[in-house]
């Protein structure tokens, strides 16, 4: 089968753009193929019409809370959000998001998703620090476009299949905590270079299989980039291949996902309802 890993942007250019990891699950062995970057847009979306069969996991938040979308009044289900939200424009949604936060008492202007908690991602509102909230509008509505199908979410070409992926959760499984990349280049470190080397040896040697259900196969080159980029596409695609191994039971979704999206993890498996 067909596996690909993108480490998505959202805003897309020569410096930072968005990579996908080509490879292929081959009986109980996922590897690794190519690398693909698109420093536009026009490079993601015709990759996502590409016919299949194949599996993509793209790291943004492909919704956002039940909660938020029902407390602001948007359309309750996933296409109808996504698509107010694109009408906003992207100034419009970021002020619908910034006013909702303003309305809020402390410590509850932004909500996570069921999957956010076990994951240990922030709130896809959120519009600073780590802007995932600019990721889910420049990315989501391309899924719709695309008419791929995003278990859960989305009914679309059953060929084409998208599941959201999050390479942190895979990352911290492995080393903890530890820093294993930065966009900065005065803030790179030998350090991360080691950690992103430890996170692949592992894999390699054992934790994919334990985690995953699949060997790995893939080289070293991959923990050169210090944006930590292309190993996070790797990882990606190991958590859309763990979805596809997992198709018959549903890619791995877990109950009570609600319209909000889910992250396609062994480790998000279970959430509060």
């Amino acid at each position: 089968m067909k596996i690909l890993g993108i480490d998505f942007t959202s805003s897309s250019k020569k410096r930072k753009p968005i990579t996908c990891a080509h490879c292929l699950l081959d009986g109980g062995t996922l590897r690794f193929s190519k690398m693909e970057e698109w420093s536009e847009f026009e490079g993601f979306e015709n990759a996502l019409r590409r016919p299949g069969p194949w599996i993509a996991g793209i790291d943004f938040p492909f919704g956002q809370a039940d909660r938020f979308i029902k407390n602001i009044g948007w359309p309750q289900d996933w296409a109808g959000y996504v698509r107010h939200a694109r009408g906003l424009g992207k100034e419009g949604f970021c002020n619908a998001l910034n006013e909702y936060r303003k309305s809020r008492p402390k410590r509850d202007k932004e909500h996570l998703r069921r999957t956010d908690k076990p994951a240990g991602s922030v709130s896809p509102q959120k519009l600073y620090f780590v802007p995932v909230g600019q990721m889910f509008f420049a990315g989501a509505p391309h899924l719709l476009d695309a008419r791929v199908s995003v278990p859960g979410l989305l009914r679309g070409n059953p060929k084409r299949v998208v599941v959201e992926a999050y390479p942190g959760v895979l990352a911290r499984s492995v080393i903890g905590k530890k820093s294993y990349k930065h966009d900065t280049k005065k803030k790179q470190t030998g350090e991360q270079h080691q950690a992103r080397l430890g996170i692949l040896n592992a894999l390699r040697n054992g934790a994919a299989r334990e985690h995953y259900e699949f060997d790995l196969d893939a080289p070293d080159c991959l923990c050169e980039d210090p944006g930590g980029d292309h190993l996070d596409a790797l990882l990606c695609a190991i958590q859309a291949a763990w979805a596809w191994k997992n198709k018959e039971n549903g890619h791995g979704m877990p109950k009570h996902c609600g319209n909000e999206g889910w992250i396609a993890d062994p480790h998000c498996v279970h959430i509060d309802s």
